[in-house]
């Protein structure tokens, strides 16, 4: 993990490895209370019999449960000492789901500090993610995430 004394050394980090987080396992319970938080019970998630003989041969993650991961990730590989007034989720650049993540799969999120930057509101900050699958060459997705943080 990195750690920051405030914003500044934040920006002055702009284009830096921030690191990667511990593996995670992505299980069937996790996945099908993803269905049921989003109501997104498509069979190649949640039917197991069905999924084996599937395209995937497994159930697979959904690509948002994927994404959303990336707020469990963040504070892994970053920490602040003087931490902002509040951070807000300030939306994403690009998203590519490269790869399905199939149940019983790890994950890992290898970020980078691409931009940090002055805003009328704040310092809007902006990550590159790489969600890494165990054993796999190519990633389950890269994603361009920005956070405003207000001082």
């Amino acid at each position: 993990m990195r750690v920051f004394a405030d914003i500044q050394e934040v920006a002055a980090a702009k284009g830096e490895h921030l690191g990667c987080t511990d593996w995670f396992e992505i299980d069937q319970d996790r996945i099908n209370t993803f269905a049921d938080a989003t109501n997104d019970h498509q069979w190649i998630h949640i039917d197991q019999e069905k999924a084996a003989s599937g395209p995937f041969g497994a159930t697979i993650a959904h690509g948002y449960l994927s994404l959303s991961l990336l707020a469990f990730f963040s504070p892994q590989v970053i920490s602040i000492e003087k931490k902002p007034t509040m951070s807000i989720n300030y939306g994403l650049n690009k998203v590519r789901f490269v790869q399905p993540v199939t149940v019983g799969s790890r994950v890992r999120d290898d970020v980078v500090l691409s931009d940090v930057k002055e805003t009328g509101k704040g310092v809007q900050v902006t990550m590159t993610h790489t969600v890494e699958i165990e054993g796999k060459d190519k990633p389950a997705l890269v994603a361009e995430a920005l956070a405003l943080w207000v001082p």
